[in-house]
């Protein structure tokens, strides 16, 4: 199986550890590095207060100085600790071929994957992909997202299925990229133990690294097709978005969170 893997230039945990890890059981064919423009940060928050209202982005801005404060630097430490176990693990690096963009969305992009002709893409980004990139490979374009779907679409999936005491739906999902957000086939939820001690980041990064044999016997099961994808219809689903101080202050205290709603009406998966 070929494969190529979409991720972030400051990633590190995808961009060396999880290439290591596509190359032990896979010929990892390319790897596209994004290196978003400065401005693009300003697009994310126009977008969110259009999506959220003022007070509400408010309440994410402080949960950001919050996490910035609290949380920030013991998360980086066992970041580059669980980038060691990787490496140790998966000793060999890859050595494929990178393609460094601004947008995974290029006619750059394209034709890049193009010529790594990969069975399989792994996408480890916050863009929304467009058709003529994630249709590109003989299997599709798959993604690891972190939280259970339908029910926690878009982002902070692990955030908000911890905030509303939801600790079943604490998870990531692989699922086959369409052009909806977080819409596509399901072909596996893989979790963890949740403790409320660690951050969700460091929640939904042990979702990934400790579900890796797991995960990798799955795409070798889709690359044979022998996987199937799962039956979400008739299930709830919503989209959810960035996290709220308040939310996670009412999970530290206790305070039941299942009245907690996303900004879009629940809706019901159909056939």
């Amino acid at each position: 199986m070929r494969t190529l893997l979409i991720c972030h230039h400051d990633a590190e945990m995808d961009r060396d550890g999880l290439t290591r890890w596509l190359a032990s059981f896979s010929t990892l064919s390319g790897v596209v590095v994004i290196s978003e423009p400065g401005g693009r940060w300003r697009k994310r928050v126009v977008r969110e207060v259009r999506r959220v209202g003022v007070l509400r982005f408010l309440d994410v801005l402080a949960f950001r100085i919050y996490y910035h404060f609290t949380s920030a630097a013991r998360d980086k430490r066992w970041a580059a600790a669980e980038l060691t176990r990787l490496r140790a693990r998966f000793p060999n690096s890859p050595g494929s071929p990178e393609l460094h963009v601004a947008s995974p969305n290029s006619t750059e992009t394209e034709a890049f994957i193009k010529d790594c002709q990969p069975d399989l893409i792994v996408a480890r980004c916050k863009t929304l992909l467009r058709p003529g990139v994630f249709s590109l490979a003989r299997l599709g374009t798959f993604v690891m997202h972190p939280g259970i779907c339908p029910e926690y679409r878009n982002a902070h999936g692990c955030f908000w299925a911890m905030a509303r005491g939801d600790n079943e739906n604490v998870g990531m999902t692989l699922l086959r990229v369409d052009q909806g957000v977080d819409t596509g086939p399901v072909y596996g939820y893989f979790r963890v133990g949740v403790d409320l001690a660690e951050s969700h980041v460091v929640t939904q990064h042990r979702i990934v690294t400790e579900n890796l044999d797991a995960i990798r016997d799955k795409l070798r099961d889709i690359d044979a097709g022998l996987a199937s994808p799962i039956v979400t219809a008739g299930r709830s689903s919503a989209t959810w978005g960035q996290p709220w101080l308040t939310a996670l202050f009412n999970r530290n205290r206790g305070v039941p969170g299942r009245t907690l709603r996303p900004r879009n009406p629940a809706t019901t998966m159909r056939p």
